[in-house]
């Protein structure tokens, strides 16, 4: 078309060279579009997946010295939860706010205590509530809190003292000085626990609710400890304590019943000559940190024997770079920073199991070390008044690739699993975000819906485009297409509410269809031969198959209602009981099977469409000549026909399955949307793209599990775009080796 001279033609030939040349730019520009969506929707996708895999950072954003700050012994030194405002208790100075950023003087708090402050202990992982015992043994709690104020025209903080339990002090250790001070708090009141002069565990618990006064002991309770007592810790939720000395030796008290503690485990964790340099509890109070002098950092957590005893076991551990000076653990996260002797910091996540960053030495000493609640910075002492402020990039520490597609071992299981588990109504619930079940999920709905649909589509289209009569085959192919409009919401709907409760009652019978549907077509197709031809001949050539939708509703009217009777032969009047107890299959209601036949009806257009017009579009030639040289017509479609058509068969077969695996209004509401890795067709799943469409409108923004929402959404474009590929080169390929047929 390019050498058309257009001034040598007539005004129709130009007119229709136009017309052309117009069609090949808009074929090519709507090619083009077609890409470039695709390529911006992948960009757009790795644009928000990208930051969960930025690494972490530590960079020092202030350094200041004031005189203020170190007038006396600093005991606790804390920093607002964005990082704003530091504070210190101190010996015998006020409670004192600061900026953190240079160091000046916001406001001082005198504290009602007649002695000098001997130990702070914060009550909880925020940082917003501390008891402060004196050196004549007397103990209050004191809150610390912001009020967010705009009087000047910015946003400023305004630093707040209160008294959550009164301003009356209560005596703790009568018996002498308490060592390892802990207290902790739950929704009835304060639990105390220290070491007396007599190596005893000592627990007291105060019933008192926020904002009463703190009363009477209600429980006074003391354990002789065997082994000398290095560190004594409470969890979070005031349930366990335990002591532990530095060659490993570790005692665990059961506390939920104040009344009747109960020792659960008296083991030793380590083996001669290692002994522990720091132990922590991680957020949540149920596994134990422990720092060591071989320089490993361990995991330990509680669990429950088969026996019925408890053990603490260890599900991870990581190498350190040297001798462990300070262990904090984060307040909202499963992270923690590991300062080393050299004040190098190495900051972890216990369920991504990496190391996220190791820095070279921060500073040549810290007295006191802050981290926010965020996690986001931090504060450290590093001679008396003088601070450094550090910030910590760390958004998403919970998203390593071991996390993503490797078991895990989470608190509370007996061994590494595979688990997706976004959420929780505890703030101190471990994240599990394992893709490995919904990608399995996702190729198990695929991969059923796939055995319903194929045979039946390609079968069904083979037979429409070879043997069936044109009249009849103008019914029957649009009618199989218009399926395809049908929206797959009331196909989940009806496998929902209608299909899976009706398998439930009648598995038998769906299960013999299998059997007598193929027995009664075999059996009506020899009586079919046997008829007088009078009575054949009454039937015109390649309406036959009309007489198969008669005989078919008879096969499952029969099936069912012969169903119940061979399941009360066979299966002892109840299948899904005899299968759980003689071959250990449980049966969900909303299973694979019921997303099987429901999905397979959504991609049986699909595939049945595009393989009959791959076989109808066979050459007839091809199939005269074959016929001419004496083959049968079974003959001709086994070894011409389906060969000619395979390209576009295997194209039918691929468009099919990737459609079944971007499914998900079907699998959202018939699957049951159980993340679990049983490929039992009993079983239900959960698909990525259902988990998308449950959790994505939930999700916070830019947090862990929005991004990996999104990743789980680039994962499900890339397996398809792979599939897609795949299709199209065995397609190439097929095309090109039978072309010549």
């Amino acid at each position: 078309m390019s050498d058309f001279n257009l001034y040598q033609t007539t005004p129709r030939q130009r007119q229709r060279a136009v017309v052309d040349r117009l069609a090949r730019w808009g074929v090519e520009l709507g090619g083009l579009s077609v890409i470039l969506a695709i390529v911006l929707i992948f960009a757009f996708l790795l644009s928000v997946v990208l930051p969960i895999f930025v690494p972490a950072s530590v960079d020092r954003v202030a350094e200041f010295s004031q005189s203020s700050l170190a007038q006396s012994q600093t005991k606790y030194l804390g920093i607002s939860e964005n990082g704003e405002i530091g504070f210190r208790f101190s010996q015998q100075e006020p409670l004192q706010f600061f900026y953190s950023h240079d160091g000046s003087l916001i406001k001082s708090f005198e504290l009602p205590f007649d002695g000098r402050l001997k130990r702070v202990v914060p009550v909880d992982k925020e940082g917003h509530i501390f008891a402060l015992l004196d050196e004549t043994n007397h103990l209050i709690l004191v809150e610390v809190s912001y009020l967010v104020s705009f009087e000047s025209g910015e946003r400023e903080l305004i630093p707040r003292v209160g008294f959550p339990y009164g301003e009356e002090s209560i005596e703790i250790g009568a018996l002498g000085d308490p060592q390892f001070l802990n207290v902790e708090r739950d929704e009835e009141g304060l639990a105390f626990v220290y070491l007396n002069i007599a190596n005893e565990l000592q627990l007291e618990y105060y019933p008192a609710e926020e904002g009463d006064e703190i009363g009477e002991v209600d429980s006074d309770y003391n354990l002789e400890v065997s082994f000398p007592v290095d560190y004594l810790l409470v969890n979070d939720t005031a349930e366990l304590v335990l002591a532990l000395s530095k060659q490993g030796e570790l005692l665990v008290l059961d506390i939920k019943d104040k009344d009747d503690p109960e020792v659960l485990v008296n083991q030793s964790l380590l083996v001669e000559p290692v002994t522990v340099q720091n132990a922590e509890f991680l957020v949540g109070g149920s596994s134990l940190i422990l720092a060591t002098s071989d320089h490993v950092l361990t995991q330990w957590t509680l669990q429950r024997k088969e026996q019925g005893d408890y053990r603490m076991v260890s599900p991870r551990s990581f190498d350190l770079p040297g001798d462990s000076s300070a262990l904090i653990t984060e307040a909202r996260r499963k992270g923690l920073l590991v300062f080393s002797a050299k004040q190098e910091l190495t900051i972890l996540h216990t369920t991504g199991q990496k190391e996220l960053i190791t820095t070279g030495p921060l500073f040549d000493r810290a007295d006191n070390i802050a981290l926010s609640s965020r996690s986001d910075a931090f504060l450290a002492e590093v001679n008396p008044g003088e601070y450094r402020l550090f910030d910590i990039d760390n958004e998403h520490p919970e998203v390593t690739w071991h996390g993503l597609w490797q078991k895990v071992w989470y608190e509370g299981y007996h061994s590494e699993e595979y688990v997706w588990q976004s959420s929780s109504a505890d703030d101190d619930f471990e994240p599990k975000f394992s893709l490995v079940p919904l990608t399995f999920g996702t190729m198990k709905a695929a991969f059923y819906a796939m055995l319903v649909a194929m045979p039946i589509a390609i079968m069904g289209a083979i037979y429409t485009a070879y043997f069936m009569t044109p009249m009849m085959r103008n019914w029957v192919k649009p009618g199989i297409e218009i399926m395809e409009a049908l929206p797959t919401v009331i196909l989940g709907f009806l496998a929902g509410l209608w299909l899976a409760p009706t398998l439930e009652n009648h598995l038998v019978a769906v299960f013999s269809l299998i059997i007598v549907i193929p027995l009664s077509f075999l059996i009506t197709a020899l009586a079919w031969q046997f008829m007088p031809p009078s009575i054949r001949n009454l039937v015109p050539t390649g309406w036959e198959a009309a007489m198969l939708m008669p005989v078919t509703v008879v096969a499952v009217l029969l099936s069912f209602e012969v169903g119940p009777l061979l399941e009360s032969v066979l299966f002892s009047g109840n299948i899904q009981l005899w299968l759980q107890e003689n071959m250990g299959i449980s049966y969900d209601q909303r299973n694979s099977l019921v997303v099987g036949i429901a999905m397979g009806l959504a991609v049986i257009p699909t595939i049945f469409s595009i393989t009959e017009d791959a076989v109808y579009s066979v050459p007839h030639h091809l199939t005269e000549g074959s016929l001419a040289l004496g083959a049968t017509p079974w003959q001709t479609l086994t070894k011409v026909v389906i060969l000619t058509a395979s390209p576009g068969i295997f194209s039918a077969v691929m468009i099919g399955l990737g459609r079944a695996i971007g499914e998900t209004m079907i699998v959202l509401m018939a699957t049951g949307n159980t993340p679990v890795m049983d490929f039992s067709v009993f079983q239900g799943m959960r698909t990525l793209s259902a988990n998308i469409a449950v959790e994505l409108p939930e999700s916070e923004v830019d947090s862990s599990h929005y991004r990996i929402l999104f990743l789980a959404a680039l994962v499900l474009f890339a397996a398809t775009f792979v599939f897609n590929t795949a299709a199209e080169t065995v397609r190439q390929r097929l095309r090109a080796r039978y072309s010549n047929l």
